[in-house]
């Protein structure tokens, strides 16, 4: 009688070893995309940046829609609504962030630092999350300049 209940105790225990899904269970991270399309094939790949055009676009108000040129000898002009602004430790970081009309689900985000020692130093992109390039700006010979990366050098997902 011992032999059969522990034959049957084994059957039950593999049965329900079979049935479980916790062997299933697939790792929660996101492999990258490297066929999004692409946003800005019809742009240069570096785009000069006035720093007096990025010091009016911070203080555009929000919910203003506007037109502007980042640099008066740059021929890329960029559309769209003011969606954020903000201003943090007494004006130290300003930030404004566009949302663009003309490039579908991209937004620009501007930052503008006030450092301890007083110099000033400006960060930021033009990303879309749908698309596979982006504009990151970098500061290159003493100008700032907006320089197209691919999406994966910035972004891991």
């Amino acid at each position: 009688m011992k032999n059969i209940r522990t034959i049957i105790l084994c059957v039950i225990v593999t049965l329900c070893s079979m049935a479980s899904l916790a062997q299933d269970q697939k790792i929660p991270v996101n492999e990258p995309d490297y066929n999004k399309p692409k946003l800005f094939t019809s742009l240069p790949d570096k785009i000069p940046v006035s720093i007096e055009k990025i010091n009016d676009l911070i203080a555009t108000p929000v919910g203003r829609s506007s037109s502007f040129r980042l640099a008066e000898t740059a021929d890329f002009q960029f559309e769209g609504e003011v969606v954020s602004a903000a201003s943090k430790y007494g004006n130290s970081i300003q930030s404004v962030v566009v949302r663009s009309a003309a490039f579908n689900g991209a937004n620009l985000t501007i930052s503008k630092i006030t450092n301890a020692d007083g110099s000033i130093s400006y960060t930021g992109r033009i990303i879309s999350f749908k698309h596979g390039d982006l504009y990151e700006l970098q500061t290159q010979e003493g100008k700032l300049v907006l320089v197209k990366k691919n999406f994966y050098d910035l972004v891991n997902e």
